[in-house]
């Protein structure tokens, strides 16, 4: 299986930046009050109108926490309407039985639920709100009770790391169809705990090693996200195992990239902005004044990212750069350059050894 080149295969829209939650890792730097610019109901119709008109991409509805709109499920339905395929992305703690019951009306593939430990204490301590942990529990039961598929998101942290394994048994006991664990990228209130919470590079490539081996007879889908470091491992511990990497094997890890930036993934702000993803800060262009057409197939900004060739320092010399590429926003943040190396990879390609 190989998917077409530069292919728009997700879209994330941040439909608001409000949330009732104080996450300390938050991208959206959100909080509970109204931000200025936020797209309007028609202006979004329009923006689902040029997705439809050229693409179609899984569109994922996010936040902040999208549960805040009131227009939510007018946007959803008319996404629908349009054949795309939607995804809800909450915190899971606003979802009562009429939600749940509009969120299976109005046609979302699956939703996916925050949890960010295995327990209340660590859950409710990185989230910032007392109750928040079987808040989202409770959220994600009455989302079964209705037939909409759900996954936990997880964002691992120093707080969490050694948690992982719980959360995987508690997303099993619940009935999600998917764990999704994210690296940490340092960006919104994640830059203020990065230094205390980021990974080390070496512990980075502990985890996601022990991942790799965790798949394999975990109980659903198991992935890592903003980990493009795994793409190489996969490929070295299946090397190791006497076997190469393919979709039969491996699935879809087998034929994607590890950073997606610009190339198969963009989002688009609560203002319209389009970026190259939510961790990276940097604009290509406004959905409102340009066609998304127009900006993800034009864009300096996307094209550059594309031009794996030209990524700087060891990325640019690694052997796994067309399979991994290096987390893009991680980049930004050490360097200020997005097409810098990524900072929190161990690995040493085969070039710059054979130099020293």
């Amino acid at each position: 299986m190989k998917m077409p080149p530069d292919s728009l295969r997700l879209i994330f829209w941040e439909l608001t930046k409000r949330c009732n939650l104080r996450c300390a890792h938050c991208r959206a730097e959100a909080d509970d009050s109204v931000f200025s610019g936020e797209l309007g109901t028609a202006a979004a119709l329009r923006v689902v109108d040029d997705i439809a008109s050229f693409a179609n991409p899984i569109l994922v509805l996010t936040g902040g926490e999208p549960l805040y709109r009131a227009d939510l499920f007018t946007i959803a339905r008319h996404a629908v309407s349009k054949g795309l395929r939607i995804a809800l992305a909450t915190n899971g703690t606003l979802i009562d039985p009429a939600t749940a019951r509009a969120i299976r009306e109005a046609g979302f593939s699956r939703v996916s639920i925050s949890i960010d430990g295995a327990d209340a204490a660590s859950h409710d301590g990185f989230r910032g709100i007392p109750g928040s942990f079987e808040r989202a529990l409770e959220g994600a039961r009455l989302l079964r009770e209705e037939g909409v598929e759900f996954q936990f998101n997880t964002t691992i942290t120093r707080r969490n790391v050694d948690e992982i394994e719980g959360v995987l048994r508690l997303a099993e006991a619940r009935g999600a169809k998917a764990l999704h664990v994210f690296m940490l990228v340092p960006v919104g209130c994640g830059v203020e705990i990065a230094e205390s919470d980021m990974l080390s590079r070496e512990k980075y490539e502990e985890v996601l090693t022990w991942l790799y081996h965790r798949t394999k007879d975990a109980p659903f889908e198991f992935k890592a996200t903003c980990a493009p470091h795994y793409y190489r491992i996969m490929r070295q511990e299946a090397r190791k195992e006497g076997r190469s990497v393919s979709f039969e094997t491996d699935g879809m890890a087998a034929v994607t990239r590890g950073c997606l930036a610009g190339s198969g993934v963009c989002f688009i702000s609560h203002r319209g902005e389009v970026q190259p993803c939510g961790y990276l800060p940097l604009i290509a262009g406004s959905a409102l004044e340009r066609p998304l057409e127009e900006i993800w197939k034009n864009s300096e900004l996307f094209a550059g990212l594309r031009r794996i060739d030209e990524l700087g320092g060891k990325c640019g010399l690694c052997e796994y750069r067309a399979f991994c590429a290096g987390c893009r926003a991680r980049a930004y943040y050490d360097t200020g350059d997005c097409m810098a190396e990524e900072p929190y990879c161990v690995y040493e390609p085969k070039r710059t050894r054979s130099e020293t």
